[in-house]
């Protein structure tokens, strides 16, 4: 337990941490981003995301991403899987063309990246991990 203890403070960055107002404001440009981001790449924005920033991570979820089509084929089990590759594979562009961004403007490094979608609910998230604390 003492290891894993010690390596949580190894790789904590003495940096000054995120205030509220400084938060908040990431928060909306990233939201920003990521709506602007989306369209440009698939010609259909998110009809809803939400962005937070909350202690060594940064969340971002979305809903109401697919296509009238992909909403229709994604009513079969077989169907939601062809939208889950296909939807994956925009998730890794999405990474790939990000990740650089959301490091810089946080002063951090992405340690881990994990992301999933649920098509048959027009849902989708992708979590972030740093390698320190942000707030």
């Amino acid at each position: 337990m003492g290891d894993n203890l010690n390596s949580a403070y190894k790789r904590e960055k003495v940096e000054p941490k995120l205030s509220e107002q400084q938060r908040k404001k990431l928060q909306h440009e990233f939201k920003i981003h990521m709506e602007q981001y989306f369209k440009q790449i698939l010609g259909k924005g998110v009809d809803y995301t939400k962005v937070t920033i909350c202690e060594d991570m940064l969340i971002i979820r979305g809903e109401g991403f697919l296509t009238e089509p992909e909403k229709f084929i994604a009513q079969t089990h077989l169907g939601r899987r062809t939208i889950r590759a296909s939807r994956s594979h925009v998730a890794m562009q999405h990474w790939h063309d990000n990740i650089r961004y959301f490091e810089e403007k946080l002063n951090a490094k992405v340690i881990h990246n994990i992301g999933g979608m649920e098509p048959d609910r027009d849902f989708w998230i992708n979590i972030m991990v740093f390698d320190r604390c942000l707030t």
